[in-house]
């Protein structure tokens, strides 16, 4: 008669949670917070909650940079943090980015396409780093360089954004106007979302880690 497998540990999901791992959640926390942001700003086409999510994203990415700084600096990983970041940049400088240009006026069904194009690249660019990430890191265990661009160079596209609401060229005053295909409206601007996806699942572009 066979023995039953031992019973794996039960994984106490906050008593695993390190300094590095809460600064993971302000990431999350600030990119739920900007979509927020832009659902009330779609609605109520309040300027503020426009600039409330130009201002969170930039948060997030200071956390992003800091939950590594932090846990390298105390030495202490949580079993959880690797998913904790991907999931949490999925958020931030995925959806959140999206979010953001469709209330600012991408919104023809071909720029909605590309916008969901654009996630998708972003989940799949992060899904590729985590499976290869140990056969790209040297002896030390540091991973060399990025395959494709990293996601949160979606900021640029953030930025971009930010100068065309500054410039109050959004909305029917987008940049580039807009062209109607078959049933469906496109923004050329929302092209540069659809070019940034390529670059992040990009196979050929390799990019030096610091």
């Amino acid at each position: 008669m066979t023995e039953p497998a031992p019973r794996k540990p039960h994984l106490s999901m906050l008593r695993t949670f390190v300094p590095a791992d809460l600064i993971t959640m302000v990431n999350a926390a600030s990119g739920t917070g900007a979509i927020l942001a832009c659902v009330r700003y779609a609605r109520e086409h309040e300027a503020f909650f426009a600039i409330l999510a130009f201002v969170l994203l930039p948060i997030a990415l200071i956390a992003d940079v800091a939950d590594g700084a932090v846990a390298r600096a105390t030495k202490r990983q949580s079993p959880l943090g690797a998913d904790l970041d991907s999931l949490a940049d999925v958020v931030s400088f995925g959806a959140a980015p999206a979010v953001l240009g469709f209330s600012l006026g991408l919104d023809g069904g071909w720029d909605a396409a590309i916008l969901v194009f654009f996630v998708a690249c972003g989940i799949s660019r992060l899904a590729r780093y985590n499976a290869t990430a140990s056969s790209l890191s040297d002896a030390s265990g540091k991973v060399k360089y990025y395959e494709g661009t990293p996601i949160p160079t979606s900021l640029v596209l953030v930025a971009m954004l930010a100068i065309a609401f500054w410039q109050n060229a959004v909305h029917a005053s987008l940049w580039l106007g807009a062209i109607e295909l078959g049933p469906w409206t496109l923004h050329p601007l929302v092209l540069a979302f659809g070019a940034s996806g390529c670059a992040m699942v990009s196979g050929t572009l390799r990019i030096p880690k610091p």
